[in-house]
């Protein structure tokens, strides 16, 4: 630890006397002598602190966390403000037997800055700091271990010499906990990074208190299922029997291009959404782009929710996906496609990012696996408990119009990657029933919540499954999944 401060010390005293050498360089670059007209512009330096400020995380389940700087995935972490915690400000993280990561590259990057210190009176650990120049498939350790004895924050920084984007991670080892907090990037050019406070509360699919959005309608790219046939949304069938009609206002279809749903108009919230899932759904070729908007495409005169309409602070509810982001990575235009608002519920938090984030990223591993997945997801009923207590709807900013749903299901058939994917159901074929109340003190673990296909085919009146011979479905409708 001295000897690396000796080493920033000297450098910048290196750096001082640098400063103090006479040339004839404009401040911008360009020289002074004569007969030399050539201007060219330095890079401007750059300084980005992610203070841990911004975003929620609760608990110590895996997940993603929207913070200032962008999406990092949180594994045995929370961000936390007890007692025990020692931290710059209100809050830090606190990790215990795992890692935090950034999902997001950065660029230009000369220097990263890591605040950390024990947590409490937990016995000293080892943690490490690891650098991606691939997007995250693969890591190098950055400098030597840290062994964590402080009981305050002290401060390690990091030469960065590659001119590559790049991201990191902070690995952890042993079952004590460790505070991290203020990392800091140093360097130079444009980081490539949207920075500011977070339009999220944090976690796998949240919501925040944001300016009101504009509305945007879905711009679908040749990544989009196709509208028919094989890894179409409604291969399996139409569960309510939506008709894009505005006569049919609360059961109204919508054709989104990486997903289709039926919206109610009424509870200006979707009654279901049903889409497709195999791997070339999530090369994530884009970021989460937390780009909430209203969407443009409903009905003249149906109320539009907007990206604020939830007021987290009020009333203590995500803007829980029903598509996940994480499930469209293909493209922007498909992330993009996830963040309207005609996709989103009011959603407890614990049951958004813990309950239906571990099933989510569970089905994902099954895609991983060599499955494909068909997903029907929806929400039923009127009342949720969020963080600041019960409600029926949300009534500021809009007046009442959002419903808080007092149920959230989902469906999911899965099959190995093939064709004729309707005929290779049988009754053997795996279909996961999930559904769980829209509360806050919801237990983390879904398999909880499995019921069957006829459980939800009863709760919400809906025909699950219809493409299917009736013997199939008959056999599915009533099977419960083990969930393993």
């Amino acid at each position: 630890m001295k000897f690396r401060k000796l080493l920033i010390v000297c450098a910048s005293i290196m750096l001082v006397i640098a400063s103090c050498k006479k040339d004839n360089k404009l401040p911008g670059g360009g020289s002074t002598g004569k007969g030399d007209t050539t201007v060219t512009t330095k890079p401007t330096p750059y300084t980005i602190t992610e203070t841990f400020e911004s975003g929620k995380k609760p608990g110590y389940a895996a997940a993603d966390v929207t913070l200032s700087t962008g999406s990092w995935n949180f594994n045995d972490a929370l961000i936390g403000n007890l007692a025990g915690d020692v931290k710059d400000g209100n809050w830090a993280v606190r990790l215990r037997t795992g890692d935090i990561a950034m999902n997001f590259d950065i660029n230009g990057l000369t220097q990263i800055s890591i605040k950390h210190a024990k947590y409490g009176s937990d016995a000293s650990s080892v943690w490490q700091l690891k650098m991606s120049t691939d997007g995250g498939a693969t890591y190098t350790q950055v400098g030597a271990d840290i062994n964590e004895t402080n009981t305050t924050l002290v401060t390690d920084s990091f030469k960065v010499s590659t001119t590559a984007k790049v991201r990191f991670e902070i690995v952890k080892t042993g079952t004590t906990r460790i505070n991290i907090d203020d990392i800091t990037f140093k360097g130079t050019g444009d980081p490539g990074l949207t920075v500011g406070p977070p339009d999220t509360t944090g976690g796998v699919d949240t919501t925040g208190t944001g300016t009101s959005s504009k509305t945007r309608g879905v711009t679908v790219g040749p990544d989009a299922p196709p509208a028919s046939g094989d890894n179409s949304d409604l291969l399996f069938g139409n569960p309510s029997g939506a008709v894009n009609s505005v006569a049919m206002m609360d059961n109204y279809l919508i054709d989104q291009g990486y997903y289709t749903e039926s919206y109610n108009s009424t509870k200006a919230e979707p009654n279901w959404v049903s889409w497709h899932l195999d791997a070339s759904n999530i090369t994530n070729v884009s970021d989460r782009l937390n780009n909430f908007a209203g969407f443009s495409g409903l009905p003249s005169g149906w109320y539009t929710v907007q990206s604020n309409s939830y007021n987290y602070s009020t009333y203590g509810f995500d803007r829980g996906h029903n598509c996940p982001s994480a499930d469209r990575t293909s493209s922007v235009n498909a992330n993009s496609a996830t963040f309207l608002m005609t996709n989103m519920i009011p959603q407890a938090p614990q049951n958004n990012q813990q309950t239906w984030g571990n099933l989510e990223n569970y089905l994902r591993e099954q895609v991983v696996a060599g499955n494909e997945v068909y997903i029907i997801m929806g929400s039923y009923g009127t009342g949720g408990t969020g963080v600041n207590g019960p409600f029926s709807s949300i009534t500021a900013p809009d007046n009442g119009h959002v419903n808080v749903p007092s149920n959230v299901w989902k469906v999911a058939v899965i099959i190995p990657v093939g064709d004729g994917d309707v005929n290779r159901v049988t009754a053997s074929t795996r279909v996961i029933a999930v559904n769980t109340p829209n509360i806050n003190s919801i237990n983390s673990d879904w398999k909880q919540y499995i019921v069957t296909v006829k459980d939800i085919e009863t709760a919400t009146g809906y025909s699950l499954l219809t493409a299917l011979s009736p013997t199939v479905r008959a056999s599915l409708e009533v099977k419960k999944d083990s969930g393993n």
